[in-house]
């Protein structure tokens, strides 16, 4: 028998979007546990193939580290190696010169106690490294740079030494005695600028000849009886001993402007008291001076005019005029030495109208006395026993002198 077919009243209306009836026809979608997990094989195998998880019998969950092991642990081993050999290296380095630094202070403090200056010298200690030579103590190499060291009357603007193969005396690092230096090299300088702004009371200064014999120029001044005479004379270096420098000073000369020359010294030929031009020519010009040189025989003997002109010129203005008007008679009387005619005519100064005073104390200031106003002596400390001046010479700067020693002794 045939089933009839059941109707629908009303049959579905048709979806105008045809997607949203192919999603209808699709298969459900997966759970992605948004709600309830289902797991009907149990939450350790939710797959049902008898599979676990690993740490399925670990504790509490943490994250994941994803920083991995440190950047140091990373590194080879030759790497870390180095970099340790490195960083050793940089630290001894740093104490080595922390030591030096402490060493050189040190060592300033001891010389400048032992030499008795007024300023600390400069102390720079060589070789590295330095603590391994302090634990043997013995220094290779040491520079010192002495400044204004007193030297008799002046100060040696500069004393610079090398020393070599210095041992320590004492205990390390407090109870330091002193040092022995095996071997010293060095130099000297008395410069110029020092001994014109030392002795310049004296109103002197030196400057280095040109010839390069190791001769000074000496030129300046010298106050005497009121007068400013100037003086010029030169001044040789030679080595005296094995730690001083000594000064031998000639030719000698001491101008009073306008009036006279004096050279000390034995030789008559260069010494003596000698006019001026100047002087001379006032002196042919005013006939009363004129009468009064004229009058010396010792002074017609020196300028070599005959007796018997001399004798008409005494007696004639005309024949005065004459013999003493011409260039000549200024240029004999320049020449006439007036040491003994001053010394047997006294009056004749007056006369003259020089000042007897101003002469006799220039003609007073002897030889020696004038070479030990001028001298640049000077003598080494006693401090320094075992140092020894070589080969002196004179340069633009000043003198200088070289410095050699072997075994002295500091502290």
């Amino acid at each position: 028998m045939r089933t009839p077919t059941r109707m629908h009243p009303h049959p579905p209306a048709a979806d105008p979007n045809p997607y949203n009836e192919l999603a209808r026809l699709a298969d459900p979608e997966p759970d992605h546990g948004y709600g309830e997990p289902d797991h009907p094989y149990g939450e350790r195998d939710p797959l049902g193939l008898g599979l676990t998880s690993d740490d399925a019998d670990e504790g509490d969950w943490s994250p994941p580290n994803h920083r991995g092991s440190s950047r140091f642990g990373a590194l080879p081993f030759l790497a870390k190696l180095t970099l340790g050999v490195v960083v050793c290296a940089l630290v001894f380095t740093l104490a080595d010169r922390v030591a030096v630094a402490y060493a050189q202070d040190q060592a300033e403090s001891k010389l400048q106690d032992a030499l008795h200056l007024a300023t600390p010298p400069d102390v720079k200690i060589k070789g590295f490294p330095f603590l391994t030579q302090l634990a043997d103590r013995r220094i290779d190499e040491v520079e010192v740079a002495v400044p204004d060291v007193s030297a008799d009357r002046v100060s040696l603007a500069e004393v610079r030494a090398t020393a070599k193969d210095v041992r320590i005396e004492g205990d390390l690092p407090s109870s330091i005695k002193g040092a022995v230096v095996g071997r010293a090299n060095g130099e000297v300088l008395l410069s110029f600028d020092d001994l014109n702004r030392e002795l310049g009371a004296s109103q002197v200064t030196f400057t280095p000849e040109a010839g390069g014999n190791n001769a000074i120029q000496v030129h300046g001044g010298l106050p005497v009886a009121g007068k400013d005479v100037r003086v010029q004379a030169q001044a040789h270096i030679r080595r005296d001993g094995d730690q001083a420098i000594s000064t031998t000073v000639d030719d000698m000369r001491l101008d009073v402007p306008g009036l006279f020359t004096y050279r000390p010294g034995k030789d008559r030929a260069h010494s003596g008291l000698r006019l001026h031009r100047e002087a001379a020519r006032k002196i042919g010009e005013e006939a009363a001076k004129a009468k009064a040189m004229l009058a010396v025989p010792a002074v017609v003997d020196r300028i070599g005019v005959p007796p018997s002109r001399v004798h008409q010129a005494l007696r004639s203005e005309k024949e005065l005029h004459r013999l003493t008007g011409t260039p000549q008679f200024a240029q004999r009387l320049m020449k006439v030495n007036l040491v003994d005619v001053v010394a047997e005519n006294p009056w004749l100064l007056e006369k003259l109208g020089i000042d007897q005073g101003l002469v006799e104390a220039v003609l007073d200031l002897r030889p020696p006395e004038l070479s030990d106003r001028l001298s640049l002596s000077f003598r080494l400390p006693k401090s320094t026993d075992g140092l020894a001046l070589r080969n002196v010479t004179v340069d633009s700067k000043g003198i200088r002198a070289e410095l050699a020693g072997t075994g002295l002794h500091l502290g």
